[in-house]
């Protein structure tokens, strides 16, 4: 068995290297044994997508013949954006798997599962990991081809979100760099009236983190903003389910913020958000019941089944990465939206412009508008785990370890652990660490009081936390 595969916050992560071959057709041959114990294969079908990365498609390869070998039929929509494939799956009555190391370094990559009501639970990665077995599938397999159909149902579900022409006048720039999302992008906000620049185009994989706002890969966007005179620029990460936005001033718009907007477009009653998320969703008073949940779309997916199950309006999850999810069908401009219980990146982004637009104002104005509070996040990259752990267990547990740690910018008021340990200052300002599910990383998340107070504090938490753990 592999060390460095394992089920993060969504979705099976690992080397590539790794998941290549044998390791691919063992997880997939596990994922169908354990929708067959509890009959949910559907249809006798498994449709497969992936995303740009080199390793993307021996992988599904790899999972085609696991498919075959289990007497299913495997079903290859080729590229495309995740809640892309959850669609037309879910719309089929069938399970499907994502080929896709979402926004993690190139040389990993990953296996999203979905059953055929959606994104998997963790105790369906449970109950994958109990059929996982040494043994390895046979033969080559054979895929039918499904991309057309696949993409044309999640284009059609976008198409008339916003009213034609509502994004006359707009001049928008759509980031491409090797995101499966970026024509989709260019076709929809072209559609809605927008005059759309396309920008950074890549024929190779970048990874694009779309809640490390200081990565280099965001060096150029000040300088195609001014030179192309753009009022925004959007792009997601690189499977299409976490969007990015920045204004015409080159603000990131927090992909909260974005979820907030989509939630505010479908007319939400309800929320349910991870602890990292900004503490504005309760503060603007739009939604009647919001719920805070551990980091990772499993923990957001059940909170909505909850929610959902009593009578009330729409109800909407997102992420503080900006995935937003729709846990129950909701109607926008008179057109029925079904609902797609995974993360979406198409969504929170035309949100934003049609409120905007509607609203007869702009990006940053809009933002503007609500209670938001200073936040920013960022990662410190290769630390193992076990560092991580220590470092984390020690601020919680170990008496008065947090209070000496923090002194140099306030005295610690409550401290919470839904998910890594969140500490309240008594001056107004969080800060917040956790340890990624998807790759040997520590993540700091920060709300200020101030922009100013949240841009030291960022600063600080990484530094102090890198000579705890380096």
């Amino acid at each position: 068995m592999s060390d460095s595969l394992k089920f993060g916050t969504s979705g099976l992560r690992g080397l590539a290297a790794e998941l290549a071959g044998p390791a691919a057709r063992r997880y997939t041959s596990a994922f169908i044994a354990h929708l067959r114990a509890g009959g949910g294969l559907g249809a006798g079908r498994v449709y497969l997508g992936r995303d740009l990365r080199a390793s993307s498609s021996a992988i599904s390869s790899g999972c085609a013949a696991a498919i075959a070998a289990a007497g299913l039929e495997a079903v290859d929509c080729g590229i495309l954006p995740t809640p892309a494939l959850a669609l037309h799956a879910m719309a089929m009555g069938a399970p499907a798997i994502m080929v896709t190391g979402s926004h993690i370094p190139a040389d990993r990559n990953g296996l999203k599962f979905y059953s055929a009501r959606g994104e998997i639970t963790k105790g369906d990665e449970a109950g994958i990991l109990a059929a996982l077995s040494d043994r390895v599938a046979d033969g080559l397999g054979q895929a039918t081809d499904g991309f057309a159909a696949a993409g044309d149902r999640y284009r059609q579900r976008y198409r008339h979100l916003l009213p034609s022409g509502a994004l006359g006048g707009w001049r928008i720039g759509v980031y491409e760099h090797s995101s499966v999302a970026r024509d989709l992008l260019v076709s929809l906000l072209t559609r809605a009236g927008a005059d759309v620049v396309r920008l950074g185009r890549s024929a190779t994989f970048v990874a694009v983190d779309t809640e490390a706002f200081a990565d280099r890969v965001f060096a150029p966007v000040p300088g195609w903003i001014a030179e192309h005179h753009l009022d925004a620029v959007v792009s997601t990460d690189g499977d299409g389910d976490r969007p990015l936005v920045i204004d015409a001033a080159g603000n990131f718009v927090r992909g909260d913020v974005l979820g907030m907007l989509a939630a505010r477009l479908v007319g939400a009653t309800s929320v349910v958000t991870p602890v990292t998320s900004n503490s504005a969703i309760e503060g603007v008073g739009w939604f009647a019941q919001v719920e805070r949940t551990r980091v990772g779309s499993p923990f957001v997916i059940a909170g909505m089944e909850t929610l959902a199950a009593t009578p009330g309006g729409p109800v909407v999850g997102f992420e503080a990465n900006g995935g937003t999810l729709l846990g129950s069908p909701a109607t926008v401009n008179g057109r029925a939206l079904t609902a797609l219980p995974t993360r979406d990146a198409v969504l929170p982004i035309l949100a934003a412009f049609g409120l905007a637009s509607a609203g007869g104002t702009n990006l940053s104005e809009l933002v503007g508008s609500l209670p938001v509070r200073a936040a920013l996040s960022d990662r410190l990259a290769e630390v193992p785990g076990e560092r991580s752990g220590a470092f984390l267990r020690r601020l919680v547990e170990e008496p008065g370890y947090a209070a000496a740690f923090f002194a140099p910018v306030g005295e610690v008021e409550r401290v919470s652990t839904i998910d890594g340990p969140r500490f309240s200052l008594v001056s107004g300002d969080t800060v917040h660490y956790r340890a990624s599910g998807n790759a040997p990383e520590l993540r700091c998340y920060v709300e200020g009081v101030t922009p100013e107070r949240a841009a030291e504090l960022l600063a600080w938490g990484l530094d102090a936390a890198a000579a705890q753990v380096r």
